[in-house]
């Protein structure tokens, strides 16, 4: 239950939910499914300022009077680099504050009344940074809509974290995506090869998609894309004639539900199929995520990719 929408709503600001995120991944990495999460052993190298102490090796350090950590063999290989979307239609939420917290109080702290699909990303990406920092890896952090909007560089320290936390407590920005854009920003930055966990609602044209993920695999990259959803984006359970307001700069229409659902979930499930089919035509991992759904298979799924390429790395 501690990462399950309902506890972290709870929270409301996102200092306190990153707390409480924390707490889960610990909980959580004591039992299935992240067991198996374990490394292996293989080499000294000497400390630089910024690398996390908690690595050092003090039996070397009595030994020689000088300080190393200890490498592990899936340090070249795993660096984490989370980028989340943070457009206006991430700002969208169908599950009110008061039903998602189970209490009385209609609004979250900092006074919004829905858990938005922004507020699971972030949850999302603060979970997985922290289960990569805990194994001693490094994690950067991007946050983007029509380009890059902040940028954590990647660190295993223990400022790092702070950092991203930091990055993550903001709202999404009254603009739309251009992850073509925000990729190539992203990865002109970067040298070497890392993992990248795209987490957004994908909604971008499947051309500027295909291009964006094109150079992610040119450039020697991995890509685990987490397409985060609302569950009435998915189901589109809505029954009366309202006014339908764009989050990304569209005009507001009055629609009757009840006349464009099955086209609306045609398209919708088309679109979702075709994003999986192309992230998967690259040999990129997908998963779709619903919003009103706890994080358990999520990060189950991320690990589980994860301890694949430390095994694929030890084979090659």
């Amino acid at each position: 239950m501690y990462l399950h929408p309902r506890t972290l709503a709870r929270l409301g600001s996102f200092e306190l939910r990153a707390k409480q995120i924390v707490e889960g991944v610990m909980s959580g990495q004591h039992r299935s499914p992240y067991k198996g999460f374990s490394v292996d052993f293989a080499q000294h190298r000497p400390y630089v300022s910024g690398d996390d102490i908690r690595h050092l090796d003090w039996k070397v350090y009595a030994r020689s009077d000088k300080l190393h950590l200890k490498q592990y063999q899936q340090e070249t290989n795993v660096d984490l680099i989370v980028m989340v979307d943070c457009s206006g239609s991430m700002n969208f939420g169908s599950r009110l504050f008061a039903e998602a917290s189970g209490s009385a109080q209609k609004t979250s702290i900092d006074g919004r009344d829905n858990w938005t699909k922004f507020d699971h990303a972030t949850a999302v990406a603060a979970a997985l940074s922290y289960i990569t920092l805990s194994q001693g890896d490094r994690v950067g952090m991007v946050t983007f809509a029509d380009e890059t909007l902040s940028f954590v560089g990647r660190s295993s320290s223990r400022g790092t974290w702070r950092q991203i936390v930091r990055a993550l407590a903001v709202h999404p920005v009254d603009k739309p995506t251009d992850l073509r854009r925000a990729i190539d920003q992203t990865l002109a930055k970067v040298t070497n090869r890392c993992i990248i966990a795209l987490i957004s609602d994908m909604f971008e044209d499947l051309d500027t998609l295909r291009q964006a993920m094109a150079r992610i695999r040119h450039r020697g990259h991995d890509l685990v894309v987490f397409q985060v959803l609302d569950q009435s984006e998915l189901t589109f359970d809505f029954a009366d004639p309202a006014p339908f307001q764009g989050l990304e700069g569209e005009p507001m229409l009055r629609i009757d539900p009840r006349a464009i659902k099955q086209s609306y979930l045609d398209a919708i499930n088309a679109h979702n199929k075709a994003v999986q089919k192309l992230a998967r035509s690259f040999g990129f991992d997908y998963q779709l995520v619903n919003t009103h759904e706890w994080l358990g298979p999520t990060l189950a799924s991320f690990i589980a990719h994860r301890n694949a390429m430390i095994k694929r790395s030890k084979l090659s």
